[in-house]
């Protein structure tokens, strides 16, 4: 029996997730993701997108987020007619993540070729793919339950709950040879955290002989959650009693749920002041719908706070959604104090941009990051405190306050990562590969999991086939 893994993108960087399994000469994606970061980068990247998508047998979906999920319309526009496996919860948010991203790129070409247009160049970009696209991706989907094992022929796949987002699941797959020998991988996918709002936490995973582990926050621990939630109070007061705004620049799945969560109770605890707040993503709408109707992903403290008081954990008096061009339009003009939830999380495209533009220059305002932000996006400068940043070709002054929680972050953090790892039985661990983070990242938690005894802790290089 002849493995081998190769990453095709997710390879000492955080998005783009593609790793591409070979097993006796049939291929097998885990993932296929978009890079996001520079906007020319991004685009080469995502383009070159895996060697003959026409023959790839099957893809493993871990999770819906757009750099594990959005290139798989332009994998089924190449000529790829396999399976999709995910969770029902992940197929649902997948294709609507995978639609938006069709609708934003071909605003994004109209918009930019008319700047373009002004000053008097020719902008002859073209979108990825389209809608139709999308939708034969989202036709290719075979969804399966978590702890539900199926036989693939090549190996048997089981998904178990990862903790990350709705739906989200480490992948377990059992390879056996003709004479009975098998072969056991893991891969963590995008690992959650304890203790989340929302969902449940991690599950074990069973034994495996390597485990493919993602390293975005390998080299840090995380805000503590109460102290998270304090942030977030103090940072709304504060912003209110400067009448001025709380911008939250937010993925529309998941991390925009989750603080409309935190922000419900604070006002039912009457921690922050009763006022507007505004979710301003027509993605993060729809997606706050799918939540609602995958209750079987929830923990139990959102069934006994919510569900068994018969109340929406996603709706109270003081949120209101923007879903129109004229209604985002009118939360710029609007006065007073107020708090605006708006996509892309990490500020490069979508409606978020021009909150930004109308707010960041003002310093009653405030800029809160809640959540990672690769490097070389708009989100990135910000959270890093330059004083002028670019958006949509014009330069700005950043004189809003920038205020950051790592607490609401997705993604385990090292201990995080040791305390999931530990619960395994690690007796037949042959190693470890490391993917999904940046060098830093990288280095630190392959030193940490070698200082635990972990064997052959190997970080993955771009492009590299690893003989398994």
């Amino acid at each position: 029996m002849a493995v081998t893994l190769r990453s095709e993108g997710a390879a000492r960087e955080v998005t783009g997730s593609k790793h591409v399994l070979t097993v006796d000469g049939k291929r097998y994606l885990i993932d296929c993701g978009a890079f996001q970061g520079k906007r020319s980068e991004s685009d080469r990247k995502n383009r070159a997108l895996v060697p003959d998508p026409a023959g790839v047998e099957a893809v493993i979906l871990t999770h819906a987020h757009f750099d594990h999920s959005g290139m798989l319309p332009l994998l089924a526009k190449r000529g790829f007619r396999g399976n999709i496996y995910s969770t029902p919860a992940t197929r649902d948010l997948a294709n609507l993540i995978m639609m938006d991203s069709a609708r934003i790129q071909e605003r994004d070409a109209e918009y930019l070729a008319k700047q373009a247009a002004k000053r008097g160049e020719v902008f002859d970009w073209k979108p990825l793919y389209d809608e139709v696209d999308a939708v034969q991706a989202t036709s290719q989907f075979v969804t399966l339950d978590y702890d539900r094992p199926i036989n693939l022929g090549d190996f048997t796949l089981r998904f178990r709950d990862a903790g990350h987002i709705l739906g989200s699941a480490t992948v377990h797959l059992t390879l056996k040879d003709s004479g009975g020998r098998s072969l056991r991988l893991g891969f963590s996918g995008d690992l959650g955290r304890p203790g989340k709002a929302i969902i449940r936490d991690p599950a074990q995973m069973d034994p495996v002989d390597w485990l493919v582990m993602e390293s975005t926050y390998g080299d840090r621990l995380h805000q503590k959650s109460d102290e998270a939630i304090e942030t977030l109070a103090r940072t709304v007061r504060e912003t209110a009693e400067r009448r001025g705004k709380v911008i939250i620049p937010a993925f529309a799945v998941e991390r925009t749920q989750e603080i409309i969560y935190h922000l419900h109770l604070l006002v039912e605890a009457g921690k922050i002041p009763r006022i507007p707040i505004w979710v301003d993503s027509p993605m993060a709408i729809n997606a706050t719908s799918i939540f609602q109707v995958h209750p079987e992903c929830y923990d139990r403290e959102t069934h006994e706070t919510f569900l068994s008081q018969h109340k929406n954990p996603f709706g109270f008096d003081e949120l209101d959604f923007s879903r129109t061009v004229d209604q985002s339009k009118a939360l710029n003009a609007m006065q007073g104090p107020a708090i605006i939830i708006s996509a892309d999380g990490m500020c490069e495209a979508g409606r978020i941009q021009h909150h930004l533009i109308h707010t960041i220059d003002d310093e009653r305002n405030t800029i809160l990051i809640v959540g990672y932000m690769a490097a070389n996006t708009l989100g990135r400068r910000i959270r890093d405190g330059q004083k002028q940043v670019r958006i949509h070709g014009n330069l700005f002054d950043v004189r809003a306050r920038v205020e950051k929680i790592d607490a609401f972050s997705a993604h385990a953090d090292y201990q995080e990562i040791w305390d999931w790892m530990s619960t395994m039985d690690l007796s037949q661990l042959k190693g470890v590969l490391l993917v999904h983070g940046e060098d830093e990242a990288l280095a630190a938690l392959k030193t940490y999991l070698g200082n635990k005894g972990v064997p052959n802790v190997t970080i993955v290089e771009p492009g590299q086939s690893y003989d398994l």
